[in-house]
């Protein structure tokens, strides 16, 4: 009888350890990765104030552009309006927007900040595995950024032609043309945050760019295979398979991102580029003080080579997220840079607190006119300016 007993409770205790596994790993893979995204991705304000029927008529007419989102990372689905975020394709369709740039990241250190960072911890991988991301990328950030790749692919492919993945300035003509038509169509471009994605082999640049990347950013927050970030130990500048890597990106036409690059990345890549780069999604360090925002001689520099910016929304390129600091960094950025080298990169998705979410774009088109910005200006910064850049940035025809 005693046996028995005892039996009966270890089987209860056995049942009982089992149900709490099952539950740890459903609020696992469920539950945390929606509350992580919620407390990281965050707006000031989710409601829109209204504009005025000048913005707003100029606003439809706008090919509107964004130069950086991390949409990708967080397992949401791209074509379904979520309540959490700042990017999914109901809100760009609302906000008028024809053109994102979706951008992989693949690993951030533990503790990150904007000062200094080594690559010995990572934040991504308890992130992929409770979005139950493939055995393979928890070994390899390329396969990371393969995956991320494969995501936005499957939702061009489940968006019934409202989605159209960008490769090629043929890609981005015919997609243009059609936009005249159904304006509630929008266009992808893939990206990617740090070059450690490479796995330090030169021929991983290959192998994304025929998984459909187009602009690739050297560094991220910490030093890496390719180049010193401006958030690293060493702050130093290209390394020999970083200057292997820009001459390999600019052979196949990928357009090189300085983003997170240190000053001496920045001046190396300037000094050896022979195409426009971008810096995807920055501030300028004369509305905002930062290691990461670009000072005024670095703005020239950067328009010299014939290349573009996009101005950030949140904290660290603007101090504090107000549309009044991003329209501030822009007239800033455009008086030095002239107005064809100005762009937006709001950096939504990218555990940031921005002022709104993709929503509040129109917002940007009011505040540019209300700042004395002609019509023509707004367009440019808006979304001309990148239009134009990829047009002479990407390969010629899908290859």
């Amino acid at each position: 009888m005693h046996a028995t007993r005892s039996g009966s409770l270890w089987k209860r205790i056995g049942l009982g350890t089992l149900l709490f596994l099952v539950a740890a790993l459903v609020i696992f893979h469920t539950i945390v990765p929606r509350v992580v995204d919620s407390r990281m991705n965050t707006v000031v304000s989710a409601t829109l104030p209204p504009v005025s029927p000048q913005a707003a008529a100029l606003h439809r007419t706008l090919f509107v552009a964004d130069l950086h989102a991390d949409e990708m990372l967080w397992g949401r689905d791209l074509l379904a309006r979520v309540s959490r975020g700042h990017v999914d394709l109901p809100r760009l369709q609302e906000a008028h927007v024809a053109l994102q740039v979706f951008s992989a990241v693949t690993k951030t250190p533990r503790g990150m900040n904007y000062d200094q960072n080594t690559g010995e911890t990572d934040n991504i991988t308890l992130l992929a595995m409770a979005q139950r991301w493939p055995s393979e990328t928890r070994t390899s950030l390329r396969a990371r950024a393969l995956y991320q790749a494969e995501r936005l692919q499957d939702a061009v492919l489940r968006s019934q032609g409202q989605l159209t993945l960008i490769t090629s300035r043929d890609s981005l003509a015919a997609f243009a043309d059609r936009r005249r038509g159904d304006p509630a169509q929008v266009a992808a471009l893939l990206a990617i945050e740090g070059l450690h994605a490479l796995d330090g082999k030169l021929e991983s640049v290959d192998v994304l760019f025929g998984a459909g990347y187009r602009m690739m950013g050297l560094v991220h927050f910490f030093d890496n295979e390719v180049a010193g970030s401006a958030h690293g130990v060493t702050h130093g500048g290209l390394t020999p398979l970083g200057r292997q890597v820009v001459q390999r990106m600019e052979t196949l036409g990928i357009i090189v991102d300085l983003a997170h690059s240190s000053q001496q990345t920045v001046t190396e890549v300037l000094a050896m580029a022979t195409r426009p780069v971008v810096v995807s999604h920055t501030g300028v360090a004369a509305t905002c003080a930062g290691p990461r925002n670009l000072t005024d001689d670095q703005l020239r520099a950067i328009a010299a080579n014939g290349g573009l910016i996009g101005i950030g929304y949140w904290d660290g390129a603007v101090c504090e997220p107000t549309l009044e600091n991003i329209v501030k960094a822009i007239q800033h950025a455009v008086s030095v840079m002239g107005v064809q080298h100005v762009a937006l990169g709001s950096d939504f998705d990218g555990a940031t607190r921005t002022p709104f979410d993709t929503r509040g774009v129109l917002l940007i088109t009011e505040g540019l006119l209300k700042a004395g910005m002609t019509p023509d200006q707004v367009a440019r910064v808006m979304g001309r300016n990148t239009l134009e850049f990829l047009f002479r940035g990407l390969p010629a025809a899908q290859p």
